[in-house]
């Protein structure tokens, strides 16, 4: 079985599209802000894709583009603009930023209150402690979405884990747990990866390198959801998993494209609403 993202989205700008018209009507035009360092095709890309998701369903959007050789300050400075902008709800900073960049003081200075893509640590804590503050990961959001559209319930689910990364791998997996998953956490120095995928009821592949899942890491009947987005050499882009391999095997699997990515956008924006919502509502008091 195919679980694509199409209807996944679908579902999920529905209901944003509502909430986008309700804060309208009261006076409230939700806006994201695309920070970009340079011209890095996947960030210019991604960027490409929020917009027209966004645009599609009446939020704004403001684009700000800086050179590749900005300084620190000069990044910082524009962060601290964007926080201070009260037309501003949410900022997405398209990462990994130039190597002359200390990411972790750029991530630092960005309001929690607007980081819609979940960077900060403001944020992070909000998941690992489930308190409901800040805002997750987008695309670690949206692989537990996909589960919850095609109704897959993860209690007691054996997960595994691929990738300890901030973005994905960690978020991803404290978001199972909080569904009663037994979560493991495989990375590049996982001795025998092989032996814990193939236990595993429900397994996410997010270490950004193509093909690094294949049949013999599969077993019959598991959930794979494939978060890699990765450009081969046909210019084709491709998961973390060996798709024509594993898809015979397995109950059910993403396809890349056309899976997680498909929904990452559609959380990022529902991200802005509610951001904005947040916005309104404190506003008023």
């Amino acid at each position: 079985m195919l679980l694509k993202g199409a209807p996944v989205a679908a579902a999920i700008n529905e209901k944003t599209r509502a909430r986008v018209e309700a804060l309208k009507a009261g006076g409230v035009l939700p806006v994201l802000a695309i920070l970009r360092v340079g011209e890095n095709e996947a960030d210019m890309s991604y960027e490409k894709g929020a917009v027209k998701r966004c645009s599609s369903l009446g939020i704004g959007v403001k684009n700000v583009l800086l050179p590749a050789d900005v300084s620190e300050a000069e990044l910082l400075s524009k962060v601290d603009e964007l926080n201070r902008d009260g037309a501003v709800h949410g900022v997405l900073i398209l990462r990994p930023l130039p190597r002359h960049i200390d990411d972790a003081r750029v991530r630092d200075a960005l309001s929690p209150a607007k980081d819609v893509d979940g960077i900060t640590e403001g944020s992070l804590a909000g998941v690992f402690t489930g308190s409901g503050r800040g805002f997750c990961p987008c695309t670690a959001e949206s692989c537990v979405r996909i589960l919850d559209h095609y109704g897959i319930d993860c209690a007691g689910l054996r997960a595994v884990v691929l990738g300890r990364s901030l973005v994905i791998g960690k978020p991803v997996s404290q978001l199972l747990l909080r569904k009663n998953a037994t979560v493991t956490v495989c990375h590049t120095r996982t001795r025998d990866l092989s032996s814990e995928t193939r236990r595993a009821d429900l397994i996410v592949a997010a270490v950004g390198r193509a093909g690094t899942l294949t049949a013999e890491h599969v077993s019959p009947g598991q959930i794979v959801i494939d978060v890699g987005v990765n450009v081969g050499a046909d210019g084709k882009l491709r998961g973390d998993a060996d798709f024509s391999a594993i898809e015979p095997i397995v109950g059910s699997i993403t396809p890349v494209p056309g899976g997680v990515g498909a929904v990452t956008t559609a959380v990022l924006a529902e991200h802005v609403v509610r951001a904005a919502e947040m916005f309104d509502n404190h506003s008023q008091t």
